[in-house]
C-alpha cells in the first residue's frame, strides 16, 4: 500500500496512484487525530481514481475543473488525490493544522498540473461564505467520531451544499465505546436533510476496499415548496 520513511518530525507515507505515480504524505509523531492517515481516507482518495468518474465515451476525467471541499482533511491526502485528477480543491481543517496540510501541499505539486488546491481554516457550524457558490462536491473521510460535533457538522454541509452539490462520505464503521451510538445520531441528522445513497463494495477501489469501510453519495433534499 506504501512506502514509509521519516524525517524531522513528521513520517512519511507514500500513496500509489493508478498512473505510477506517488502521492507524498506527510504524518506527525505527535498530534490530534487530523495529524494521521486514516483508511479510510485512502479508500477514499483511490476511489475518486475509479471508473465511474472517467466519461465512458471519451474517457474525459470528470473531477477536471471541479470545486471541491473536502472537510476535516487532517493531512489532506483526500483532497490532494482529486486535485492531481485536475479539481480545483479546498481542504480544510482547523487552525492547528494549517502548516500540515501547507507541507503536504508543498510536497505534492509537481503532481498537479491543470488542478488546484489550497489550504483554509474552517471550523464547523460557522461561517462558509468564503467557500461559496456550493462546490461541486464535498469531500469528507472519518469525520463522525465526537458527539459534540454531528449538529455543527451537519449544518457545514447544509450551508455548503448547493441542489447540484454531491457530498462524499467515507467512514469506517466501528463498534467499540461510543462510536456506533455517535455514527446512529449523526444519520439520523443527516437524513433530516439529505438522501444518502452507499455505494456498493464492488464500485470501491479493486485493492484499497474493505467491509467495514463505508462510502455514501449524500445529497440535499430537494424542497417541496
Amino acid at each position: 500500500m506504501a512506502a514509509q520513511g521519516e524525517h524531522n518530525n513528521y513520517f512519511v507515507r507514500e500513496i500509489e496512484k493508478t498512473n505510477g505515480s506517488f502521492l507524498t504524505v506527510s504524518q506527525c509523531y505527535m498530534g490530534d487525530v487530523g495529524c494521521v492517515v486514516w483508511d479510510a481516507a485512502i479508500v477514499l482518495a483511490k476511489y475518486l481514481e475509479t471508473q465511474q468518474f472517467y466519461d465512458p465515451t471519451s474517457g474525459v476525467n470528470l473531477w477536471a475543473g471541479r470545486r471541491v471541499v473536502e472537510l476535516g482533511a487532517g493531512t489532506g491526502v483526500v483532497g490532494l488525490m482529486a486535485a492531481t485528477l485536475g479539481a480545483d480543491v479546498s481542504v480544510t481543517d482547523l487552525e492547528d493544522l494549517q502548516t500540515l496540510l501547507k507541507v503536504n501541499i508543498q510536497d505534492n505539486q509537481t503532481l498537479i498540473s491543470t488542478g488546484s488546491i489550497s489550504a483554509k481554516v474552517l471550523k464547523w457550524g460557522e461561517d462558509v461564505s468564503g467557500f461559496l457558490p456550493p462546490p461541486h462536491y464535498v469531500l469528507m473521510a472519518d469525520c463522525i467520531y465526537y458527539e459534540q460535533s454531528i449538529t455543527p457538522l451537519v449544518e457545514t454541509l447544509k450551508l455548503l451544499s448547493g441542489p447540484e452539490t454531491c457530498i462524499i462520505c467515507c467512514y469506517e464503521q466501528r463498534t467499540e465505546g461510543i462510536n456506533p451510538k455517535v455514527e446512529k445520531q449523526f444519520f439520523k441528522l443527516l437524513q433530516e436533510s439529505f438522501n444518502c445513497e452507499e455505494i456498493p463494495l464492488s464500485k470501491h477501489d479493486s485493492e484499497f476496499r474493505s467491509p467495514d469501510i463505508h462510502i455514501l453519495h449524500v445529497r440535499k433534499k430537494v424542497s417541496s415548496c
